[in-house]
């Protein structure tokens, strides 16, 4: 494992904590986004460093369900659907 991808795992528990506790529900959205984009790079590092070009398919995979979700979950909450 590099050093690079240490860091990115470190700063995802930082923003799993912002997930669990955050203020408001936009909060929380973010750091799902954030979450899920360190999970993406570390895919990708792991991907390049490995030589397995199956992890860049499911990093692609995975950014574009979680964009999906980030859209679907933010036009929820807009409506006034997250406000607990």
């Amino acid at each position: 494992m590099s050093a690079i991808e240490i860091v990115l795992l470190a700063s995802l528990a930082a923003v799993l904590v912002r997930l669990l506790r955050g203020p408001t529900s936009w909060d929380r959205l973010l750091a799902y986004n954030s979450a899920s984009n360190r999970v993406v790079g570390v895919l990708a590092i792991a991907a390049v460093t490995t030589g397995r070009s199956a992890l860049l398919d499911v990093a692609i995979a995975y950014v574009a369900l979680s964009f999906l979700g980030i859209v679907i979950l933010a036009r929820f909450m807009e409506r006034g659907g997250g406000n607990r």
